[in-house]
């Protein structure tokens, strides 16, 4: 009797065909940039099949995802002080862009593009809210706690300032594409965030 037809059943699908269909996708970023993510070519790069994809991730923004929920940022630790909030923040930040990085230079610059849906709803919010397990809410939080311990100014606004920190990573990953790599994007990045959390401080004195 023949079998049935479909998804392959979890114990049918080896573990590591997931990390071959990654492996792909980054493949195909580094050559042709995020915008060229199909589930069809992911599955001709891997040469995997279609029904093994959908047994490991529910469709292409979902496998772009992986590159950013990969890992929680609730319980990461960080080691700069709450009393230096902005180096704290840009920590955590760098910790984001070095995970990239470790991709490949190609990849961190194809991946950062208006035509990647995953990265804008990763760095969007809902309702006014940045979602659980993301860098912005974690950024928040850490705001909100330097905030209680006097670090920040208690009339701040910690969510609006995660909102302006987020796209000054943003804009700092983007120069340092433009400049092919070779700026210390750390440097410019904390030497940013400390001028901008400086100003905003300053307005509520």
């Amino acid at each position: 009797m023949a079998g049935k037809r479909g998804r392959p059943s979890k114990t049918a699908v080896p573990t590591d065909t997931k990390q071959q269909l990654i492996d792909a996708t980054v493949a195909l970023i580094k050559k042709y940039g995020a915008d060229s993510i199909t589930v069809r070519n992911v599955c001709d790069e891997s040469g995997l099949s279609i029904g093994t994809f959908y047994h490991h991730f529910q469709n292409k923004d979902d496998l772009l995802m992986h590159f950013i929920r990969e890992e929680s940022f609730d319980s990461f630790v960080l080691e700069t002080p709450l009393s230096d909030i902005a180096g704290r923040v840009c920590e955590l930040y760098m910790h984001l862009i070095n995970r990239y990085l470790s991709l490949g230079e190609d990849f961190m610059k194809s991946f950062y593009t208006t035509g990647n849906t995953a990265l804008s709803a990763y760095m969007g919010q809902t309702d006014g809210k940045f979602a659980e397990g993301t860098v912005m809410a974690r950024c928040e939080k850490e705001l909100l706690d330097a905030q209680a311990l006097g670090f920040l100014k208690k009339e701040a606004d910690a969510h609006t300032l995660s909102m302006d920190i987020c796209t000054i990573v943003k804009g700092c990953v983007f120069e340092w594409a433009l400049d092919d790599g070779n700026m210390d994007i750390e440097t410019s990045l904390r030497r940013i965030i400390v001028g901008y959390l400086f100003c905003k401080m300053a307005e509520h004195n």
